[in-house]
């Protein structure tokens, strides 16, 4: 890159990207703030997602450092680590760029339950 008077070997917009980017990682990670921590939970609702894609998702989640799983008795939970946790903000702003910028889909009341919600969980 040149945008600098030092050398960087890699754009840190497309390493970030490159981990969020992954087909339903920001939307398992988002469960997760919301509570989500076993597999059948991050289905819910998404008819396509399957078994195969969920492991490989949660699997690429592991290896970048983002969740740990954890196997109690019969139970097998997923938690975001430190470094997961720290995503907070980017999906706040992804939140909150697309309420506002989205009129169409959202009416001013839900922007700002919408707004709220997310807040409390991403950023409180």
């Amino acid at each position: 890159m040149t945008y600098f008077d030092f050398e960087i070997t890699h754009c840190p917009v497309e390493l970030s990207l490159d981990i969020i980017n992954r087909k339903w990682v920001l939307q398992i990670i988002c469960d997760m703030f919301f509570g989500k921590t076993r597999f059948s939970e991050f289905q819910e609702g998404r008819p396509d997602l399957t078994n195969k894609a969920l492991s490989r998702s949660l699997n690429y989640m592991k290896s970048e450092g983002l969740i740990v799983k954890e196997v109690n008795d019969s139970n097998i939970e997923y938690f975001l680590t430190e470094k997961g946790k720290s995503l907070n903000k980017i999906i706040y702003d992804l939140v909150e760029f697309t309420l506002e910028n989205n009129e169409e889909y959202y009416s001013k009341e839900t922007v700002i339950k919408a707004k709220e919600a997310y807040k409390k969980q991403l950023l409180d």
